[in-house]
């Protein structure tokens, strides 16, 4: 645990190399990188953390919004004595590491987007809307976890066992999301709008879409690049919302091509 002004943030720390910090999405804690972690750990210094209302970090009494979580993480890698990262967001991580470079910018290295929007549109807003009181309609944390993962993870995996895997390890879980804190992280991602903001971040951008992916599609993350001066967009054919997870070799070979390319450009 690190406490970043009056909060303790859980933290996992991996390996030595180039700063990664690890931003990850709606209810997920640290944990959900572990095979980045893992399988970047040798050649990266990779960070991860849990935001505010997931795992082990508590809830402010305040409402959370997303540049409260960006100056979150900012105020963790300042902690950690960091002087800048190669970020990666996923979902409503992408959007936390978004206005950590807009507000942050001497702190991020590079970008990684992975399902990532600027502004939604009324379909994916309407989605998330449905989302916000499945929570505390569905009859059981498993039938929450079955229902949501439909968004979230390609057919392939639903065929093959990985998302009942998924599932049973998420009900192992011993630092569950409560219902509120699932709800209060949701309301300021379905709001998140940096759409005429992203001409202003400087940092060399990659931008990935899972080709299948109904949370996220990819026609969002596209909008994003192209408000990014530079960025890089690329659709994962076949993928969904969450190939760092169903497709972690390709995932991670993609984000270190990229980071290797920023470091040799210095």
């Amino acid at each position: 645990m690190i406490n970043v002004d009056g909060t303790e943030f859980w933290v996992e720390r991996r390996g030595r190399g180039p700063d990664v910090l690890l931003v990850a999405g709606l209810s997920d804690p640290a944990e959900a990188w572990q095979s980045q972690l893992d399988g970047l750990s040798d050649r990266y210094r990779v960070t991860a953390f849990d935001n505010r209302g997931a795992g082990r970090t508590p809830l402010p009494e305040e409402p959370l919004s997303v540049p409260m979580m960006a100056d979150d993480a900012a105020a963790l890698l300042r902690a950690l004595q960091v002087p800048a990262a190669h970020v990666a967001g996923f979902s409503g991580g992408s959007l936390i590491a978004q206005e950590l470079a807009l507000n942050h910018p001497g702190l991020v290295r590079s970008l990684v987007l992975m399902s990532t929007w600027a502004r939604l549109d009324a379909y994916v807003r309407s989605m998330m809307g449905f989302w916000h009181w499945m929570a505390e309609r569905a009859p059981s944390e498993r039938a929450m976890l079955e229902a949501f993962f439909l968004w979230i993870y390609t057919p392939r995996a639903h065929a093959d066992g990985t998302v009942d895997q998924i599932i049973e390890e998420a009900l192992a879980f011993p630092h569950p999301q409560s219902v509120e804190a699932f709800q209060r992280q949701l309301a300021p991602f379905r709001t998140h709008d940096t759409l005429d903001r992203l001409a202003e971040i400087t940092a060399p951008t990659l931008v990935l879409a899972g080709e299948l992916d109904i949370a996220a599609p990819p026609r969002l993350g596209r909008a994003v690049a192209e408000g990014i001066p530079g960025a890089v967009f690329e659709v994962l054919p076949g993928e969904a919302h969450q190939p760092f997870q169903e497709v972690p070799d390709l995932f991670n070979a993609r984000v270190d091509a990229f980071w290797r390319e920023v470091e040799a450009q210095g």
